[in-house]
């Protein structure tokens, strides 16, 4: 049987640092499925056969990175404490003494440079030679140490020296980026709170939040966090849950709703009964949810990955021959073309190319879950800012879910008598409909049912005191009463707003009619004239009668397909397809094999075990116009993915054709990678504070 093990692989910066670990780990026998994430520096694999711990420690620690047990975290480092930090620091000071001993004492500052060279390049040079000797010769490492060797061998030690330095600085500054991105998303696990107040009979008690267990019993004061996912038992008050969903409003709660960890009580006194350990509570699932998304790679990473393979070797293979052709061929100065080969060297150094895409992927990913859009790995993001339809279920999704009372028509007595007659006949019904009818009843004197009798999807029919009352569907109120044109009139016009009428007869006298229609989402409308700004279709399907579907339709300016069961669904998604790609929203339950046929399937759930597990994508707010908003974050990633690519490559190629001319020193074609990472580090840390535009 498999073994997981979960390891932490400290100095991780970049994804070269992966490709590295992950082939060299992928060799050992017994080893399978090896997922590893720079960004949270977490190595995931199965043991198998004789596959064993220590051997995967062994392989990585000679790869020149520490390793850690997962479940053993590190307090956070500043900079200058880090190895990092302090060999930046020391290569600084000594090339700093180098420089102004190069001005008193010019004999001996050349030594000083060449000493301090090596000495910085030490652990690269360690983490070059330990690659090559695992089958991984081509690496960022090597070509800097192979130029700074060079540099070294035909007298340029004091560039040599400001290289290393550079080159240091480039790798510390990817790894306070990577730390910036990590803590980003870390901070959400901050959010639930250390302790809890459980209740044991009329006692309460301070312990620790991650011993609780499901079904115990706890107490949130006003303004404290709830330390775990719970659902209310005693109380209620407004729950801020901004900080986990992104949701701006504080959100009335009652006994029997749930609340998540780490939002705030913001009124009253509650008890909550606890639903979920620690280890499976909203956040601990969003923060894997989000871990597994990083590890997963976009299509467009896997071609920079492969391209990447060939591009670094080639580097190697042009270098050489810039280096050596011309005065093989031609008597050129063989040290003015050794010189300019390290520069080439150097500029082809791909490590702001292979950056490029996942450091812009993962801060796309960190603020789509700081925002409540959850994904599923840079595949899901990619693929979401290329659907040109969308496609919804309508209950649930475009409305509330809810069916509500709109309409009181009362023919005959009084409105509150009619509406309390419907009530009580409906009473202790779970059917939507009758529960809208209850709710709009609340307050109202209701007499005790007797003798109730469902009628085969017709309506129901009760005694009321000494009252016959029926409350059915207009079809067949016609078969037991009379119904004058005027009062059919009245029918039609509410059911062609898209509401479903129920008539209230009593004694076979028809005392009124019922309106009731589950209401679109107050951002349903705003949300599909953004798709269409967008360029991207809409389209609603829906299990309603067809006249249902065209009032809502007309009202959300959209196509509509209704009367359709779930078969129906599925093929309706297959015909979009064949004119680009399409995205399925639903509630994650009903629509399940809709949301699988799509292209990107996104759950509009509330956090739901379904919602976060079965489709692609999972809106937390509950939102319509989450669905924009994910499409908009998409499109911002991918434009930026593009500009650090032509970041990358744009700088690279400038200064290739500055040193064919003689005009790039070694330093200026360190600053080609180095200053191209910084800017795509930078770029891509923009998309943490993304907000986006509809």
């Amino acid at each position: 049987m498999a073994e997981q093990l979960t390891l932490n692989v400290e100095g991780m910066d970049c994804p070269s640092c992966t490709s590295k670990i992950e082939g060299a780990v992928c060799a050992l026998p017994g080893v399978e499925n090896v997922s590893l994430n720079y960004t949270n520096q977490k190595l995931k694999l199965e043991l198998v056969g004789g596959g064993n711990a220590a051997s995967v420690k062994k392989v990585i620690e000679k790869l020149g990175y520490k390793v850690r047990e997962a479940a053993l975290p590190e307090a956070p480092k500043s900079w200058w404490q880090t190895g990092k930090g302090r060999l930046v620091i020391a290569s600084g000071l000594i090339l700093a003494v180098a420089t102004v001993l190069s001005f008193i004492m010019p004999d001996y500052a050349g030594y000083v440079f060449a000493g301090g060279a090596l000495l910085a390049l030490m652990p690269l040079a360690r983490k070059a030679f330990a690659s090559a000797r695992m089958g991984q010769p081509f690496t960022i490492e090597m070509l800097v140490t192979i130029a700074v060797i060079g540099a070294i061998v035909i007298d340029e030690a004091a560039e040599a020296s400001v290289v290393v330095f550079l080159f240091l600085i480039g790798e510390l500054l990817e790894m306070m980026a990577a730390a910036k991105a990590r803590r980003s998303v870390q901070a959400l696990a901050d959010l639930v709170p250390k302790s809890a107040l459980l209740v044991v009979g009329d006692a309460v008690s301070e312990v620790e939040a991650d011993t609780l267990k499901i079904g115990d019993i706890i107490e949130v004061r006003p303004g404290g966090r709830v330390p775990a996912d719970a659902t209310i038992t005693m109380g209620e008050t407004a729950i801020d849950e901004a900080a986990v969903t992104g949701e701006s409003m504080p959100r009335h709660k009652e006994v029997g709703d749930s609340v998540f960890a780490g939002s705030i009580n913001t009124d009253g006194l509650i008890r909550l009964e606890v639903t979920q350990a620690a280890e499976n509570n909203m956040i601990s699932r969003i923060l894997q949810m989000v871990e597994d998304a990083e590890a997963s790679k976009a299509p467009t990473a896997r071609f920079i990955d492969r391209f990447s393979r060939y591009y670094t070797p080639g580097v190697i293979v042009v270098a050489a021959m810039i280096a050596f052709l011309p005065p093989l061929l031609v008597g050129a100065d063989l040290g003015e073309w050794v010189y300019k080969g390290l520069a080439i060297l150097l500029i082809g150094c791909p490590c702001a190319l292979v950056l490029s895409t996942p450091a812009a992927i993962t801060s796309g990913i960190s603020s789509g879950a700081r925002q409540g859009l959850l994904m599923k790995g840079g595949a899901v993001l990619e693929a979401i800012g290329k659907v040109r339809t969308v496609a919804f279920d309508k209950t649930g999704t475009l409305s509330e879910g809810t069916p509500k009372v709109t309409d009181l028509v009362t023919f005959s007595g009084k409105e509150a008598d009619m509406l309390a007659l419907a009530a009580a006949v409906e009473a202790g019904s779970s059917h939507p409909l009758a529960k809208a009818i209850i709710e709009r009843a609340e307050g109202l004197k209701m007499g005790k049912a007797s003798e109730s009798e469902a009628l085969r999807g017709r309506g129901v029919r009760a005694m009321i005191g000494n009252v016959d009352v029926v409350v059915a569907s207009p079809r067949y109120t016609a078969d037991i009463t009379t119904v004058s044109d005027e009062q059919n009139a009245q029918i039609a016009a509410l059911e062609s707003d898209g509401k479903t009428v129920a008539a209230v007869v009593a004694d076979g006298v028809l005392l009124g009619i019922i309106a009731m229609r589950d209401e679109l989402r107050e951002d349903a409308v705003s949300s599909m004239k953004a798709l269409k700004r967008m360029g991207v279709s809409a389209v609603m399907l829906t299990g309603d009668n067809a006249r249902t579907g065209a009032a809502l339709g007309a009202q959300l300016g959209m196509e509509v397909r209704a009367e359709l069961m779930p078969e129906d669904k599925l093929k309706i998604i297959e015909e979009l397809r064949e004119k680009g790609s399409v995205a399925m929203v639903g509630d994650g339950i009903n629509d399940a094999p809709a949301l699988a046929r799509a292209d990107v399937g996104i759950a509009m759930g509330g956090g739901t075990d379904v919602a976060l597990e079965t489709a692609d994508a999972a809106l937390l707010h509950e939102k319509v116009s989450d669905v924009p908003a994910l499409i908009s974050l998409s499109q911002a990633t991918m434009a930026n993915i593009y500009q650090n690519i032509t970041i990358a490559l744009g700088l690279k190629a400038v200064f290739l054709l500055t040193t064919l001319f003689g005009i790039t020193t070694l330093w200026m074609a360190i600053l080609a990678d180095t200053g191209a990472t910084v800017l795509v580090t930078i770029n891509a840390l923009r998309l943490l504070g993304y907000k986006p535009k509809i």
